[in-house]
């Protein structure tokens, strides 16, 4: 093999902490027990720590400014003067705000203001702020905070490169009201083009400039905005490396090697059929950034295999090939040291993101110093991959021979919809606009405690599952003094909404430590599919039969779907996804009709990230929305008429997938629309959803308790765009991560707003 100077680097790194340590601080903050100063330590020190692993696993470069106190776009709103107006003025009766509180607010809102809008960043489960532009935005440079954090990591003693979020998907991926989002690109750019010049002056080599929208499918319009963007940034400037990932952008190689930059980064996870084509086309003073160790996952590298499929163009670009990730590292755990009770078959699998670092230098190692450098590297991956193949317990013969067998299943339930909701009506005998919630409670200390307790051996199951009892007596107990219609248990016994399934499940495997962001402080600790999926027994049936015992009332089953399990989950890569989902609709199927037969009437099958695995090029989204659909129709069509099947989705738009949402057929879905103020309710109406629907009227993410004033506003939108008798009235999501007093405030504010609703239209239709 010859021999090449090849560059490492990543692309960014995960912010939250080995621990969680970011959670807790911004989390302590948030309640007023810790200070500004103490949270802006923490984050120093994660960010030095950050570094000094990149250092210390020889990396070339440190990656800086991919560190946030909450998201990264929310950070570029700032950064280029886009905070909205809205919250430029502290709330009534508050007194020196400081910049971190000010910050906060507009992604969790406060008293006087909503929340900014939160959607889904690309086809993943972390959650950004949608910048909210209009006519009067006017952008400025506020790079106080970037040159900080970039002078920070320059005192680390190593070469550095920042990142920035690119202006064109800084304007995609935003909201504008009352104006065209690209009227708004010279300014914007203008702005972009000053803080380039500041860190050209500043002496900084090479900047990572992401374009992850090149992702998605381009009309002429956005691909003359990169063109304008960066005509700005031609001279005095660093070297620009700009980033896409998730998808083959070799459609746009041509495009794409005429803009003024330096270098193009692409994911050869996603596709590595674009390496020769990329390699073909660009400039010959351009670097090639190859991610091939994959941002998104945490299966252990084939070493042999993606040696191979570079060596063939390392030697046609010689020093101008880099070594990256597919993209963030942000999307995976952070280390596998604290995984001390993994299974040690399975653990020998993964791969986190340190250990995805010291793969990056170990294929480098390779190319500079020839294979025999990294011999028993590649012996030790050898042995993972070959261990993983032949592993009995990844196959399951039972499991396949169902798969084999779907065609005999009836995917379709016994009668249209219109027989069903009548069947429902009378079964349920619901009053018009009935009020639910989504299903979770408040996760108080004490259920988190004895959670800890009992992991840790300090209590028995017995006491254990008397405890959860408890919890959800209590909450059946407060939706019936609150007068709530369809009632939930609570969740308590609940970890996570595809942790607790996957627990339950065959082929799943669970970490101590393998805490991934979402949002914010929210963190999630994806279970890992590492093979065929089924479930051994009922997982759900004694808990609903508990709570439904409590009530006269309805008391809705609660699961989590076939693709929100798969999205929500590491997913195993040695066979489809689609495969995958089809176990997991067998295994939800089998619940669903264990539940029904245990006399609940109401399921729901929550699928909030259907969307999220919708494919980012329009091209493969046929195939995907068919097996998905499918998956739902699978585990739902089991349902009897007279049994109500639910379910949720938020936090992404819908608006270009409701043929299949209609599709999935279930009798009630609600979604999330307060943040936006009702506009995806608007594209339902337009479409003429045909079965019954929930918009949310308050955002759970926020500490503020929604008046009625304002949750009455947002239904007379809905009554306007969706017949009142098919309205159901809830909150957009689960209400988990709030507190019990916050929560019943708000709930009352809902009821009273559904009454009010109830006696005005009872009025109009008599």
């Amino acid at each position: 093999m010859t021999q090449h100077t090849i560059k490492t680097h990543i692309l960014g790194y995960p912010r939250i902490g080995e621990k969680r340590e970011l959670k807790f601080a911004q989390e302590a903050f948030w309640r007023g027990e810790s200070s500004p100063e103490h949270l802006q330590e923490t984050a120093r020190r994660l960010r030095a720590g950050n570094w000094q692993k990149q250092q210390d696993a020889g990396l070339s470069f440190v990656t800086s400014n991919d560190f946030s106190l909450y998201d990264h776009v929310l950070d570029h709103s700032v950064l280029f003067g886009a905070s909205p107006k809205r919250f430029s003025k502290a709330p009534f009766g508050a007194k020196n705000i400081s910049p971190e509180s000010a910050y906060f607010a507009m992604a969790r809102g406060n008293i006087e203001q909503p929340a900014m809008e939160m959607t889904k960043w690309l086809d993943t489960n972390y959650h950004y702020i949608v910048p909210e532009l209009n006519a009067d935005t006017v952008f400025s440079l506020n790079a106080h905070d970037y040159l900080v954090q970039l002078e920070e990591a320059r005192n680390s003693g190593a070469a550095v490169k920042p990142v920035l979020l690119g202006p064109v998907s800084f304007l995609y991926l935003s909201k504008a009201r009352d104006i065209s989002k690209l009227d708004l690109l010279p300014a914007l750019a203008k702005q972009y083009a000053h803080l380039l010049q500041e860190l050209h002056i500043r002496q900084i080599e090479w900047v990572q400039i992401d374009e992850p929208v090149f992702a998605l499918d381009l009309d002429d319009a956005w691909l003359k905005a990169f063109e304008h963007a960066y005509a700005c940034f031609r001279n005095a400037r660093p070297k620009l490396l700009l980033t896409t990932y998730f998808a083959n952008t070799s459609r746009y190689q041509a495009f794409i090697a005429a803009l003024p930059v330096d270098g193009i980064h692409v994911d050869l996870v996603r596709a590595p059929e674009q390496l020769g084509p990329w390699v073909n086309a660009i400039p010959s003073h351009w670097v090639l950034s190859a991610g091939v160790v994959d941002g998104r996952n945490i299966w252990r590298n084939d070493l042999d295999k993606t040696i191979a499929l570079l060596e063939p163009w390392a030697q046609r670009l010689k020093g101008r090939l880099w070594l990256a990730p597919s993209c963030s590292l942000l999307h995976t755990p952070v280390t596998l040291v604290h995984e001390l009770k993994l299974d040690a078959e399975i653990k020998s699998w993964l791969a986190f993101a340190d250990e995805k670092i010291h793969e990056l230098g170990i294929i480098a190692k390779a190319f500079n110093d020839g294979v025999g450098s990294v011999a028993a590297e590649l012996a030790a991956s050898r042995a993972a991959v070959a261990s993983r193949t032949a592993s009995g317990r990844v196959h399951s013969a039972v499991v396949k021979a169902r798969i084999a067998s779907l065609d005999k299943v009836n995917e379709n339930r016994r009668s249209l919809f219109p027989a069903r909701q009548a069947a429902q009506k009378a079964r349920l005998k619901l009053p018009l606009l009935p009020t639910t919630t989504i299903g979770s409670f408040p996760q108080t200390d004490d259920i988190r405690s004895n959670r800890a307790k009992l992991k840790r051996g300090e209590i028995s199951r017995k006491q254990y599952d008397a405890d959860i009892r408890t919890h959800i007596t209590y909450a059946i107990r407060e939706q019936e003094s609150l007068d709530l219609d369809v009632l939930v248990h609570g969740e308590a016994e609940r970890n996570d909404m595809v942790e607790f399934f996957g627990e339950q499940l065959a082929g799943y495997a669970f970490t101590e430590n393998g805490w991934v962001q979402s949002y914010g402080s929210r963190c999630v600790k994806p279970p890992v599919i590492y093979g065929d999926v089924y479930r051994a027994e009922p997982i759900t049936v004694d808990v609903a039969r508990f709570a439904q015992s409590l009530s006269a009332r309805p008391v809705k089953g609660m699961l989590t779907g076939p693709i929100t399990m798969l999205q929500w989950s590491f997913v195993r890569d040695d066979q489809s996804r689609e495969t995958t989902a089809m176990q997991l609709a067998l295994a939800i199927r089998d619940e669903v009709d264990d539940l029904q037969k245990a006399g609940i009437a109401i399921i729901q099958i929550d699928e909030p990230a259907l969307r999220e695995g919708l494919p980012l090029q329009k091209a493969a989204w046929a195939n995907y929305l068919a097996w998905a659909v499918r998956a739902f129709r699978l585990s739902a069509s089991v349902a009897h008429d007279d049994t109500q099947i639910h379910t949720h989705m938020c936090y992404a738009e819908f608006n270009d997938i409701l043929p299949a949402i209609s599709a999935m057929d279930a009798d009630v879905i609600t979604i999330e629309t307060s943040r936006s103020a009702m506009e995806l309710l608007d594209a339902f109406g337009e479409f003429d959803y045909p079965n019954e629907i929930g918009p949310g009227v308050y955002d759970i993410h926020s500490p503020r308790v929604p008046t009625v004033a304002a949750m009455q506003e947002l239904m007379y939108h809905a009554v306007r765009v969706v017949p009142v008798e098919r309205l159901w009235v809830n909150p957009d999501c689960g209400l988990k991560t709030r507190g019990w007093t916050e929560t019943k405030l708000a709930l009352h504010n809902m009821v009273n707003v559904a009454k009010a609703l109830r006696k005005q239209f009872a009025a109009v239709q008599s």
